[in-house]
């Protein structure tokens, strides 16, 4: 069978864990709070949001909107391409 060509650029691939990662990394540092500061607010573990901001944790939908209300973001500014446009 024929493989549809993959409309993204190779170059510009990156998965969804770690778009949202880049995307909270660069929100955080916007509003000036460190990861121990984020994860006290959302009220998740320092280590988890390093881990999300790396790309290595699938994060579940409850801790991606505990993430938005602490970055006082919609959950889709989280999900978009923010961090690949910089």
């Amino acid at each position: 069978m024929d493989q549809l060509p993959n409309p993204i650029n190779n170059r510009l691939m990156v998965s969804i864990c770690e778009r949202i990662g880049l995307n909270i990394r660069i929100l955080r540092g916007r509003q000036g709070l460190s990861q121990e500061k984020l994860a006290a607010i959302a009220g998740l573990h320092r280590a988890y949001i390093g881990q999300i901001e790396r790309g290595e944790k699938n994060i579940g939908l409850q801790n991606l909107e505990k993430i938005a209300n602490a970055l006082s973001v919609d959950i889709r500014a989280l999900v978009d391409s923010l961090g690949i446009d910089e």
